[in-house]
């Protein structure tokens, strides 16, 4: 298996529970176990299992009031009950409860892992159904647009100016400067705000994946398509469609996306029928388009086609007097969270002012979380920040010459990956998560750099 699916085992019989929670293990699964109801409720809440196996009598809690606790913790779960006891009419109202399925008990292994392995395609046609009804009505992110300098009202004053159009917006600037909080905000402030707003990560998936995820398939139309699927842009009818890292996408779905632009139309991957749909494109990049168009590495008709307007975010190094607003933002937000107000030091502040941030605001909201997690008082301190921050007041200032101001973008890229590379411990899934791209792009980005 190309990753470990977690099991929370709940039963109350200690051979049983022993021998089973082996023979899954030796299947590639990751598997928990608990003796009680309670304990398993508890594993469950703290750990948020993709399966349960959950025993229907219990030496403390019935399993259905089990059940009842997992379903109300919303840990997402699929539970399949162990009938061990108990009639074929508890087994109905187990399912009735919401329980996905049920085997006798002892159950074959064979039996046992088909009906795990039909509760994770579920869990998975679920967790799609609810990215994308979050999509439909995505809250206005304009409390968390945070920002007094002139460079940044002036893109929220451009944002509040255009959002109300159905043009093309191309939305350019660094990684972690805000483009898909800018992206949801067009959308928020425009007449399509209660229409779906439907984001693609366009490179997280590969080329053939993109343009099925794009513009659906009919059955039959590749290894695997067993049945017809519509595509985002039909997700997203009437609504709004975010086409983010725009600048991955290869040559033949640069072709597809000029005709959807042009036209409106097009077909399913595999199919002849002409698909109409009344959707505004979003577009996204850190990449350098007009330089790629130069090169021919990207359309030049699909670049200006996206480009009907650009809105270009400023890197935070250029408005430092924001850096103090969007540090007390995230403090207050993960207060709130954790139920527990910590402030910023002015040393801590002002070390926080001093750093150049490389990785712009998401480099910031990621300094200030985790030195709330380490701050054991009331206030942040210097020594709860990164070592890797400016720590003295001869150290330049963001926005200050000096220093290494003259380092180029690159260098400050190739800089911060390398420090995230570092805090992960060499985990590029995990540095590719803080970084906010997928693994695609930060090997790409690594090769770029000189790295391995």
């Amino acid at each position: 298996m190309s990753s470990r699916v977690s099991i929370l085992l709940i039963d109350d019989d200690a051979v049983f529970r022993g021998v089973l929670a082996d023979e899954l293990e030796q299947r590639g699964y990751d598997v928990t176990a608990a003796g009680t109801g309670v304990e398993g409720c508890e594993i469950a809440r703290r750990n948020a299992p993709q399966i349960v196996l959950l025993d229907l009598q219990l030496p403390d809690i019935d399993g259905l009031e089990v059940l009842r606790g997992i379903r109300e913790a919303d840990v997402g779960a699929e539970v399949i009950m162990v009938m061990g006891h108990g009639s074929i009419d508890t087994a109905i109202e187990a399912i009735r409860r919401g329980a996905f399925d049920y085997v006798p008990k002892p159950c074959p292994l064979e039996e046992l892992e088909v009906r795990i392995q039909r509760a994770l395609e579920r869990s998975s046609l679920r967790h799609r159904a609810s990215v994308l009804e979050r999509g439909l009505t995505p809250a206005d992110p304009g409390a968390s647009f945070v920002g007094t300098s002139a460079a940044f009202q002036q893109v929220k004053e451009l944002i509040q100016r255009v959002a109300a159009s159905d043009a093309s917006v191309l939305i350019l600037g660094e990684t972690g400067t805000g483009k898909d909080m800018a992206a949801r905000l067009l959308h928020a402030r425009s007449p399509r705000r209660d229409r779906p707003f439907v984001v693609v990560e366009c490179a997280a998936l590969q080329e053939e994946l993109l343009q099925s995820e794009l513009f659906g398939h009919e059955r039959g139309a590749f290894t695997g398509a067993d049945r017809a699927k519509p595509g985002l842009f039909e997700v997203a009818e009437g609504g709004t469609i975010f086409l983010d890292e725009i600048g991955e996408v290869n040559e033949a779905t640069q072709v597809k996306l000029l005709r959807v632009l042009d036209s409106s139309t097009f077909r399913h991957v595999g199919g002849t029928k002409e698909i109409r749909v009344d959707v505004r494109v979003l577009a996204a990049t850190n990449r350098n388009l007009a330089e790629m168009t130069a090169r021919g590495r990207f359309r030049q008709d699909l670049y200006y086609r996206l480009r009907t307007i650009a809105i270009e975010l400023p890197p935070l190094r250029e408005r430092p007097e924001d850096i103090p607003l969007l540090a007390e933002h995230f403090a207050e937000r993960r207060a709130r969270r954790a139920g527990v107000v910590k402030r910023i030091g002015a040393q801590a502040m002002e070390r926080l002012r001093r750093h150049r941030w490389p990785g712009n605001v998401r480099e910031l909201l990621h300094t200030v979380e985790a030195a709330s997690v380490v701050c054991d008082g009331p206030e942040i301190l210097p020594e709860h920040l990164p070592a890797t921050l400016p720590a003295g007041r001869d150290a330049p200032a963001c926005g200050d010459p000096g220093g290494d101001a003259l380092v180029t973008l690159q260098e400050l890229e190739a800089r911060h990956i390398a420090r995230v590379l570092e805090t992960t411990g060499g985990h590029r899934g995990n540095a590719a998560r803080i970084l906010g791209i997928s693994e695609r792009n930060l090997y790409r980005k690594l090769r770029d750099h000189g790295g391995s």
